[in-house]
């Protein structure tokens, strides 16, 4: 199977992802997502505001791209990023494609 980053998302329904797969697409991103109920989430910290805001930018080209949306919290030097797939009521693989497509940002 192909690197997360390489995939791309498609519409999800049913189930979402069990906590052994979870714990295993986890295991294939870089930095410190963590599980948290039915989302994902990491904090990604930056010099500036200037950062930070290119970056969200470059989050939102992703989220367009691969027509899934994550909540973003922004500071002036942080982002929080939390995925989630509304369709399947937690995970799904999706949420993980996009997560390593943003960690290619850094």
């Amino acid at each position: 199977m192909s690197p997360l980053r390489d995939q791309s998302c498609c519409h999800q329904s049913g189930n979402p992802l069990t906590d052994d797969s979870i714990n295993q697409y986890l295991s294939q991103l870089k930095q410190s997502w963590l599980s948290n109920n039915n989302d994902i989430e990491c904090d990604f910290n930056f010099k500036n505001f200037h950062e930070t805001m290119a970056f969200v930018n470059a989050v939102a080209w992703i989220a367009h791209q691969q027509d899934h949306h994550p909540d973003l919290e922004v500071g002036y030097k942080h982002c929080l990023i939390r995925f989630s797939t509304h369709s399947v009521g937690g995970l799904s693989i999706n949420d993980f494609i996009c997560a390593a497509k943003v960690e290619q940002l850094l």
